[in-house]
Parts: C-alpha cells; structure tokens; sequence
C-alpha cells in the first residue's frame, strides 16, 4: 500500500518547484551611462573631417593584395569617428566620441569605445561567375575619394565597375549606397549575399553579464515584428529582414537594407575567455536587378539609448531587452519615466533608485497591509491550530488539513489573501531585473563604493575563484541577502511546521532560500542590489510599525471571535474545489487500504 504523506510534501514541492523557476528565470533574464544631452547633440549639424592616410596594420586577406595599395579615408563628426579601408571598399574603425570603455587595470570607464576596429570586422557582397567561381567585394581593393562628408569607394572587376558611397550622417547613422554596372555580364544567376563577419570584444565591467546581452536582433514584417537570437545559430528562411544588429549590452551594430534580406542565417561562437565575447557570422541575400546591384543601404552604430532609438521609427527600441509583454511595459511606461523625472530635478543616480523603491512601496502598501494584517491573523489563531494538530495527531494528514481549513473558514482568513502581494511583486522584480542592467543612463554612474551601477561592486577581492561566486564579494549583494534573510525570519513564525515525522523543517528552507540570492546578485548590477536591499529594508521597518503602532491584535482576537459566532462564510469556489479534492483523495486512499 502507497503511503499519504500528506499535504506538507505537496508544499515542499510546490517550494522546490518556485525555486527551480525562479532560478530558470533569473538566469534567463541575466546575462548597460551616456549623458541626456547625447540625443540633442545628435541632431547638431554634421561638421566632418577627413585624411588619406595608410594604415598603421591592416590584414592582408588576399595574399596577392600588395600591404602598401591599401589606404584609409576616415570622416568625423561629433558622434562618430568613421574609418574606410581601401581593402574591400569596407568599414574598419568606428569609435563614438561620446563614450568610453572600460579599462580594467584603471577599473573604469576610459579607453576609446570601438565598435568596429583592429580587424574584428568585415563585410562584404558575396558574387558567383557564369563559370561558377565565387567572388567577394571584401577581397577586392577600391579607388577612395573624399567629397565632404560623402566616401566613395570605387573598382573594377573584369570591366564591370563597383561602387559603395557612404554619407556621415546625424544621429550614428551611415548611408551606403552600392552601384555596379557592367556586372550582368559576368554574373547571370541575379543572387548576391551580403555577408559579415564581427567579433565582438567587451566594452563594460563583468564579462559574463554582458555576454548575456550580446546577441542577435532584427526587424521583419515591414518593421513592425522584431526577434533576437542568442542561440548558436540564426535561421529566417522565409522572413524578409527589414535590418540586421548584433548589440551589446549598451551599443549596437546595425545595417539596414532597403529592399531587404532574404534566406537569412547566422552563427555566433562565444569563447570561454580572450579578447572576444562572442563572434558573429551573418549571411543575407540581397536583391539584384538584370544581374546589375543597385541597392540603398544604411550602417548604425548606436547606444542603446531608448529616446534615440524611437526617434529612428524602425522599431529599434526593440532592441533593449526591456522584457517581454507586461515586464517590458512596466518599464517603459513606469520604472524609466520615474527614473528620468527623478533625475531630471538633479538627483544622484544612487538616491533616484532610493526614491523609486519608496514610490513603489507606497504603491502596494494597501495590498501589504492586507497581508500583513493577515498574518497577525494566523498568529492569533495559532494556538487552535496547534490544538486541532494535537487532537488528530494519529489521524491521517487529510483529515488533520481539513480540521485546520475549518478553523479559517470560520475565523474568517483567507489563506490565498496572503499569495497576492507575492503574486504582484513578481512582475516588479523581474522588470528591475531587466531595467537596471540595461538603463544607458545609469552607466558609469557611482555610488558610495559602486564605481558603476550596472556592474557588480568588487571592493572585497578573493585571493581564489569561488564556484557560481567569482573571485569577489559585492557588498551590496551581501548585504541584501542578509536583509533578505532578517525579513525571512520575522515572517517564518506563522508558517505551520509538518507534523509527520522524517519531514523536513520548513523553516530551514525557507532560510537557506534567501542565501541562495548572493549567487547572482553577486554579479548582477549593483543597482539591482541596491534596490532590494532599500525594499527589504522598508519591508522590515513595515513589519515592525504595524506589528507595534498600526495593528492590535487583541481587537483581532476579538474580531475572530465574532466571526465565528456569525453564519460561517459560504465556501468560495476554490475552497470548495480544495475540499472536493481532499475528499476524493482519502476515498482512494481508503479504497487502497482495503486491498
């Protein structure tokens, strides 16, 4: 015959379950601080610069290619520092002005912010002879010319001639227009694939966080549907990409297509360490016309930035990984504009997340109350419950359940009333998982020993790695779980401890469950923590001033009282689907006893 173990291993469940998929969650969702005046400056008219110079090293692609043909012509304005090489006709060095990288000896923000640079990207179109050899543009070396802020790169192919003019534009934005002529007649299949290739190297704090927003993104469906890829591969046989990026945790690398991409696949390799992050490969048809390319294309290299990026109307606010459905709106129409308000009055970014945590604090402090008020309940009616437990103690733990609902339903508690302040803290928690790790503004902002507040605090450095921890110990991280802990202890007393013997101490669980949060807040963004640790912090102080000022609970023991001499409450429909359930399980569990 089964045992029944009764209710409580179906709680210990349910807690392992909501462990597990939180965890799944938190590691999911895991994985960036430009000024305000960035996107007015953006619309400053465009003043460029530009040299003919030879570069320092360039790779020589093609063996055959003489290292002293290839030259450089670069434009400049006051977003962008733009390199052309001569190899290819391609892009070689992008650098915005407005933003540094981060320099770890120094450990902050210093260094000049390349996306594109030192060989780590190219590009090119991807052509195949009537005799079937293939061929590609990023082989080929091109004739530059400079005409203000316009680079044309121009070459012949066995008397076809290819163009690419490129226009520095405002607002990080490139135009690159390609012509050929004469190339019908050497090609006649009228398919070419734009190909690229980018090895992207790490500009934040914290390697792994921002490997988890290095990704693909991409536009379809006219713009209006938008998807990412973080996966090994990328596969769009049948959409046509409106545009094609590949971001990082604040900055982006972008080339949209006029007429579009088709049968468009990608491959991202993320090595363990090194100068790389990951490393990006992106194939695309392009369409051709008579066998001759006649296409408008642009190049983006931007921050993600949330103003600027809607200013574009290409859908590429999308990018920021703000969260899905109801967590992405929680951001973008609460957390960011408090954010931007509050700062806009002058206040340091530490303090605005302060301010944000009282504001959402006040917003649930109804729904708190409740519970609160709920659990002064369950403490006041403890001794019955204890007293129900002792009576049936040889009873199965069916009848034990049933004996304790009883006792609510005629004290008139409501268990589940407990569940909704829970319920409506989870969307909050992962939206500010998602906003402070991806808030541009916030970037390189400090506070107290936080040097960055969408990075991990290292004040304490280990001598040694430590599994899942790191080789640090972020102050903020820890002593949000010891707060975390403190408000888990002041809450366990009203938990209900298993009668059965062998059953764990849920009390012990629920303990170790908080200290399980310095595992990834460890390296998570220090605001993050912040965050939490001024919530738990208010939680606490909540407790006490209503456990001690607000709530008396002998007019509670009074009000429980006069509910149950009162017509006990008709059974809601769960409850009574609850009671249906635990009748027919001690039916089946009579049933086996008999056989």
């Amino acid at each position: 015959m089964q045992q029944n173990n009764g209710i409580d291993k179906n709680q210990i469940i349910s807690f392992v379950l909501f462990s597990v998929i939180l965890f799944g969650f938190l590691i999911y969702f895991q994985s960036k601080q430009a000024k305000e005046s960035a996107a007015k400056q953006a619309k400053q008219p465009v003043k460029t610069e530009q040299t003919a110079t030879k570069p320092a090293e360039v790779q020589n692609i093609n063996p055959t290619i003489n290292q002293d043909s290839i030259k450089t012509v670069s434009l400049k304005n006051d977003l962008l520092n733009v390199q052309f090489s001569s190899l290819g006709g391609q892009i070689s060095s992008v650098e915005l002005l407005k933003f540094k990288a981060y320099n770890a000896k120094a450990d902050k923000d210093i260094d000049p912010l390349f996306l594109f640079n030192k060989n780590n990207a190219s590009y090119g179109f991807q052509f195949k002879d009537k005799t079937g050899k293939v061929f590609n543009t990023k082989d080929m070396v091109f004739s530059p010319s400079v005409n203000g802020n316009t680079v044309t790169m121009q070459s012949n192919l066995n008397g076809s001639l290819i163009q690419f003019i490129y226009t520095l534009n405002p607002k990080y934005a490139i135009g690159f227009k390609v012509k050929t002529q004469g190339l019908a007649q050497i090609v006649n299949n009228g398919k070419a694939d734009f190909t690229w290739n980018y090895d992207v190297r790490g500009k934040e704090k914290g390697r792994s966080q921002e490997e988890q927003h290095t990704e693909f993104s991409y536009s379809f469906n006219n713009y209006k549907s938008y998807d990412y890829d973080g996966r090994t591969t990328m596969e769009e046989p049948e959409e046509t990409l409106n545009w094609i990026g590949i971001k990082q945790q604040f900055f982006g690398a972008i080339i949209e297509a006029n007429d579009g991409f088709t049968n468009s696949k990608g491959n991202q390799e993320q090595p363990k360490d090194g100068e790389f992050l990951k490393k990006f490969t992106f194939d695309g048809q392009v369409k051709m016309a008579g066998n001759e390319l006649n296409q408008d294309f642009t190049w983006y290299f931007v921050p993600m930035d949330l103003n600027l990026l809607k200013e574009y109307n290409k859908n590429f606010d999308e990018i920021i990984p703000l969260g899905w459905s109801f967590i992405g709106t929680l951001n973008r129409h609460f957390f960011i504009p408090v954010y931007n308000l509050l700062t806009s009055w002058g206040i340091a970014a530490g303090w605005v997340i302060f301010l944000m945590t009282i504001i959402t604090k006040i917003i649930l402090s109804p729904v708190m109350y409740k519970q609160h008020k709920l659990s002064a309940m369950m403490r006041v009616i403890r001794p019955e419950i204890d007293e129900a437990n002792a009576k049936f103690k040889d009873a199965d733990a069916m009848k034990k359940q049933q004996a304790t609902m009883a006792i609510y339903r005629k004290a008139g508690v409501n268990q589940m009333a407990g569940c909704l302040p829970a319920v409506l803290q989870v969307p909050i928690f992962y939206a500010l998982f998602r906003f402070f790790p991806n808030n541009l503004d916030l970037r390189g902002q400090s506070f107290w020993f936080a040097k960055d507040l969408t990075a991990y605090d290292d004040v304490i450095k280990l001598p040694f790695n430590i599994p899942l921890l790191g080789d640090h110990l972020s102050i903020f991280a820890v002593a949000c779980t010891i707060v975390i802990l403190i408000y888990t202890i002041m809450n366990s007393g009203n938990m209900q401890q298993p009668q059965q013997p062998g059953m764990p101490n849920m009390k012990v669980l629920m303990y170790i469950f908080p200290i399980t949060f310095i595992f990834f807040l460890n390296t998570s963004a220090s605001g993050l923590s912040w965050y939490y640790f001024v919530s738990n912090a208010i939680n606490i102080v909540i407790i006490l001033v209503i456990k001690y000022w607000i709530l008396d609970e002998k007019k509670i023991h009074a009000q429980i009282q006069a509910n149950k001499e009162k017509e006990p409450k008709k059974e809601g429909k769960f409850q009574k689907r609850m009671r249906e359930m635990m009748e027919k399980a001690q039916e089946q569990q009579k049933a086996q006893g008999k056989k």
